[in-house]
């Protein structure tokens, strides 16, 4: 059963080989990462850990019993008991309720471990699947996201109370 696990420097390897296998289907919905993420990953990696141990954000994996990476599920801007939630997928996870189940966990943990009282998460209008998770995790409608918001797209912000 896959479980949501804290980044760790360990993840290095995995996590890339998730990015790279899902690159071509996470740019059919969201903004490419480019070229140059891959070239600086560990880099880049190392920058989400200091972040997360200065306490700004929290990174978590949903890792399946072979070690493999299924999902990336973070939480940004922790601030005044509020954070952004955002997510992604891979394409062999997709479509089986894997999104949905990870994010309602990441909700009890974002209580839990973090003290947030509310979560936020913008989801583009062209992407109905992300629109469907955030809506059966608890997360309801609050107004338009700006394209800056959304790498130039336009959409929803959602939000939900966790208290």
């Amino acid at each position: 059963m896959p479980e949501l696990r804290r980044l760790r420097a360990d993840h290095a390897p995995a996590v890339l080989a998730f990015e790279l296998a899902n690159r071509a289907y996470f740019a059919a919905a969201i903004t490419d990462r480019g070229d140059d993420y891959f070239a600086q990953f560990t880099d880049r990696h190392q920058a989400l850990l200091a972040e997360q141990e200065a306490g700004v954000c929290a990174f978590y994996l949903l890792v399946a019993e072979d070690g493999a990476v299924l999902g990336r599920f973070n939480l940004f801007d922790l601030a005044d008991h509020c954070a952004v939630l955002g997510y992604r997928v891979a394409q062999q996870a997709a479509g089986r309720g894997v999104a949905t189940a990870a994010v309602q966990e990441l909700c009890r943990l974002a209580g839990v471990r973090h003290d947030l009282h509310t979560l936020r998460a913008a989801a583009a209008t062209d992407n109905p699947a992300s629109q469907r998770v955030l809506t059966k995790a608890g997360f309801r409608p609050t107004g338009p996201a700006a394209p800056a918001d959304l790498a130039g797209k336009s959409g929803t912000w959602y939000q939900r109370d966790l208290t």
